[in-house]
């Protein structure tokens, strides 16, 4: 994982899950690690719902102001290339399609100079209405790219059905998520797999995450 990840996706792909798992891995790799929540947008399911946990494991979250009050104002401050400077590992939980980008584009000048070390991940998830087909995921995408002014770097296959997920749900998306990279030019950079069901997958390139993100009425 490059210095700074970047993620995005359409709205309930998962990306937040995503983004949690990968600051928690990075800890507990030993790096400092920072993750910023740009979701302007959905007050729900965000990075800063999980403070506790990212104090308890050593990790600085940056969230847009008054993020979990009922002031949920869209703003956010923070100095993206002191943070890239000063964090091991720095993972960006864009707001959902481009709506949410529009943000993420504020700082595409200031995080051009690191453009060598940023991953830009499109996480997709067939089992998502809008984009359940390959051509769609990849239209949106490119609107995506064209709100934030960054390029992906590669896709990531997050197909989930959440609580419902089944091995044979994430070996059907297959398909679909070699599709959208081939037709994009992008490498898949990897499969997500509830970690509960990984102990029945060999592949390499399948990386285990802990479900942390749920609807509220499973909380």
């Amino acid at each position: 994982m490059k210095r700074i990840t970047i993620i995005t996706g359409h709205y309930g792909s998962g990306k937040t899950n995503l983004a949690v798992n990968l600051a928690v891995k990075a800890a507990a790799e030993g790096k400092k690690a920072a993750i910023v929540d740009l979701d302007l947008v959905n007050p729900y399911f965000r990075t800063a719902d999980f403070k506790e946990l990212f104090e308890e494991k050593g990790i600085r979250m940056i969230a847009p102001d008054f993020a979990n009050s009922n002031l949920d104002v869209p703003s956010i401050q923070f100095d993206v290339e002191q943070l890239a400077v000063s964090e091991d590992c720095l993972i960006i939980d864009v707001g959902g399609d481009d709506d949410g980008a529009v943000a993420l584009g504020r700082y595409s000048e200031a995080l051009l100079p690191f453009n060598q070390d940023i991953d830009m991940l499109y996480v997709v998830n067939q089992r998502r209405f809008f984009t359940a087909s390959a051509n769609e995921a990849i239209e949106l995408m490119y609107q995506i790219e064209n709100a934030s002014r960054m390029k992906h770097t590669a896709v990531v296959n997050n197909t989930n059905l959440g609580d419902e997920t089944t091995l044979d749900i994430i070996r059907q998306s297959a398909d679909f998520a070699g599709k959208v990279a081939a037709k994009t030019g992008l490498p898949l950079a990897f499969t997500t797999c509830p970690e509960e069901l990984c102990g029945e997958i060999s592949d390499p390139d399948v990386f285990p995450v802990r479900v942390y993100v749920k609807p509220l009425w499973a909380v």
